[in-house]
């Protein structure tokens, strides 16, 4: 990609990235990708679609076997210096030592750095005041995942990669780290963000790539993915083990029904009056009142199904 054709306000872009390994396994199969400046992009795939790859080669750790990207305008792989001092990293994992104190380890990061945040006032922030004298492997797993952010933004970073940043987290940390994220944003800041976690895809990003063995299978705004294909949905509970064949055949033609978890039940389609009249009385004809009915379009994780298939990777 010549420089005339990435976008003039893009973070990152990427094309026709192509990375294989040993055993003839492409990770990642002519992939493009752009991040605008001053946005979240989430890229979701299963286990070993290829993110991690993509992201250690933007973040210019692995070098492509073919394709180009430029981040920050830089070349990941001919001008890493450049590059390390203007983005932040935060891996799976902490990336520590694991006999260095908390507060000790974010000012060797800030030292490293021309014009840091304030390390007291990250701690702070972060909730890891109470625990800052404290050696990385003695923290709990919520406090390794919050010092790594903080490890990733103490230097003001232009652009942030985050994998996986709540993983293992418990609400409140959780909440914390969305915060983060949501004010870097406001700063102006890029995040290249990774997650399994559908509903923090959604309410933290600007876009979101899916991807599957390598590729790029669907990408727009969380909104707009989720309502491509015009279905809604209706979801009840009642009682496990309804008869579902009856329900099938009280529905007009092109309606599904399921139930995913034992007393959840799913209508896909459009909904109208008559389709919830036919639910409620088909609950009735069981002798069961429908609980916690509501109609809704569907989620970022029916498109992530759908995409990518609903049977488990190892």
């Amino acid at each position: 990609m010549s420089s005339s054709a990435r976008p003039p306000d893009a973070a990152l872009s990427a094309h026709g990235l192509v990375k294989r390994y040993s055993g003839g396994v492409t990770a990642v199969d002519g992939l493009d990708l752009v991040l605008p400046s001053a946005t979240v992009l989430t890229l979701l795939g299963p286990n070993g679609a290829g993110k991690t790859t993509t992201v250690e080669i933007c973040e210019g750790f692995l070098r492509p076997d073919a394709g180009q990207v430029r981040v920050l305008g830089l070349d990941p792989v001919s001008q890493p210096d450049a590059l390390r001092a203007r983005i932040g990293v935060m891996p799976q994992g902490g990336g520590a030592y694991p006999g260095v104190r908390a507060a000790e380890m974010l000012r060797v990061i800030a030292a490293c750095a021309a014009h840091p945040l304030p390390v007291d006032w990250l701690l702070d922030v972060l909730g890891l005041t109470s625990c800052a004298r404290t050696p990385f492997k003695r923290l709990s797993g919520g406090q390794q995942q919050r010092l790594a952010l903080a490890c990733a933004v103490v230097g003001r970073p232009e652009l942030v990669f985050l994998d996986e940043p709540t993983a293992g987290l418990d609400p409140q940390s959780r909440r914390l780290v969305w915060e983060m994220i949501s004010a870097l944003r406001r700063d102006g800041v890029s995040v290249l963000l990774t997650t399994h976690l559908m509903d923090e895809a959604e309410a933290l990003s600007d876009q979101v790539v899916i991807i599957d063995n390598g590729k790029v299978v669907a990408q727009g705004s969380p909104a707009a993915l989720t309502a491509r294909s015009g279905e809604q949905q209706l979801r009840f509970r009642a009682r496990p083990g309804m008869d579902l064949d009856a329900l099938a055949r009280a529905l007009p033609p092109g309606y599904q029904a399921e139930e995913p978890m034992a007393g959840s039940y799913l209508v896909r389609g459009q909904m109208d009056p008559k389709v919830l009249s036919v639910v409620t009385s088909w609950c009735a004809d069981q002798g069961v009142l429908a609980d916690e009915v509501r109609v809704a379009r569907r989620s970022l994780e029916d498109v992530f199904l759908d995409l990518t298939g609903r049977e488990l990777r190892s």
